[in-house]
């Protein structure tokens, strides 16, 4: 559908048409109507599906439509990481281009002096990982009093993190008459029942299966000891085709041993984790998406909101946990209906895990490899 048959206001028009975007997508074309409506909204769909937008863009609408004299924050968004918290912000800029909105992200691993100062100008949108928020709740330098809008992104991944008490700390402080937008790509019960303490009357969209992953990824799992995944993975690289790969490991030590083994080969690489600064987090990110390094590995919780247009190829060097963590690493390849490939290493202790990937999905989702069936270098 057409963006102009969803009665987005001219200036958001331009914007998006600035942006490169022709059509709206399937999540957009659910979600923007009611939210222009007003009324609450439990969103779950693929990531990749353009989430970002379908709430951002009637966000600055409503806030445009309806100015206030008061000043205060009006909409808080709240977002599991620091690289996702940056990438709202950034789409928030794309689309407020032609309007005259004020917005600041927040998060932890960064002084809070800077932060604090741009809070003392007159924001109307505060994008906020929840630690960092608290932080300067407690130490009184924000006010929710004024807040019409709220939303939680990427909902689950805030379960997976242990910050559901912190977003109910901060819940409790925000004035009950409000409009709330809940966005997940995945709906497990714990979240379902998180979302409905905190919306009333929600529209509900499930744009996707639950958990399902997308037809444009091509998925493959090799089985292989877990001693020689390394000289599979040099195996898999020796491709040229392949440009840039994301591959995932489970532990920040791990990824950072990856990387220097690489590395040692002559491959460009770099790790990316929470123990990482934030400014070495965003130079790895910058340089994997201008092509000066071509294997970014990265654990899960880092891995949320890397957003990289045309990512071909994504590799689980180990597999994790929980399975929808699956989803959300494969989610990064395949997007907005290009093709991508996902690769998975299975050693014998992972099997388990890979048996409830298969549940999630379904086995048939998956081409299996059996041992020995790639040729290792030597």
């Amino acid at each position: 559908m057409n963006f102009k048959n969803l009665n987005i206001i001219p200036p958001i028009i331009e914007a998006i048409n600035l942006a490169g975007y022709k059509e709206a997508t399937e999540i957009q074309h659910q979600a923007i109507p009611p939210i222009l409506e007003g009324k609450d909204v439990i969103g779950c769909a693929q990531t990749g599906t353009g989430k970002t937008a379908s709430f951002a863009i009637p966000v600055l609408q409503l806030l445009h439509q309806n100015p206030t004299v008061k000043k205060g924050i009006r909409t808080l968004i709240l977002a599991p990481t620091r690289e996702l918290a940056i990438q709202i912000d950034e789409n928030f800029k794309m689309y407020s281009k032609k309007l005259s909105s004020n917005h600041l992200v927040i998060f932890g691993g960064v002084p809070q002096e800077p932060q604090i100062k741009a809070l003392k100008k007159n924001i109307e949108i505060l994008i906020a990982t929840p630690g960092r928020l608290l932080d300067l709740l407690a130490s009184g330098h924000v006010n929710l009093s004024a807040i019409e809008i709220l939303v939680l992104d990427e909902a689950d991944r805030m379960l997976d993190m242990g910050f559901v008490k912190d977003v109910k700390k901060i819940v409790a402080k925000l004035p009950s008459k409000r409009q709330t937008l809940f966005f997940s790509a995945t709906m497990p019960p714990e979240i379902r029942k998180l979302a409905h303490t905190m919306v009333y009357n929600p529209i509900e969209i499930n744009v996707t299966p639950v958990s399902s992953t997308a037809q444009t990824v091509k998925q493959s799992v090799y089985f292989v000891d877990k001693n020689e995944k390394f000289d599979l993975l040099m195996n898999i690289l020796d491709d040229s085709s392949i440009e840039r790969s994301l591959v995932f490991a489970r532990t920040k030590y791990g990824a950072d041993k990856l990387a220097k083994r690489l590395a040692k080969t002559g491959i460009y690489a770099a790790a990316i984790h929470g123990n990482k600064s934030q400014n070495a987090r965003q130079k790895a990110l910058n340089d994997f998406k201008n092509n000066r390094i071509r294997v970014l590995i990265a654990t899960d919780i880092a891995a949320r909101g890397i957003d990289i247009d045309e990512l071909p190829h994504v590799v689980n060097y180990e597999l994790p946990n929980v399975p929808e963590t699956y989803v959300h690493r494969i989610g990064r390849t395949g997007r907005a209906g290009m093709q991508g490939i996902a690769i998975s290493f299975c050693d014998d202790e992972e099997k388990k895990e890979l048996k409830s990937i298969q549940k999630l999905i379904g086995p048939s989702t998956m081409v299996l490899h059996p041992k020995k069936s790639y040729s290792i270098p030597v």
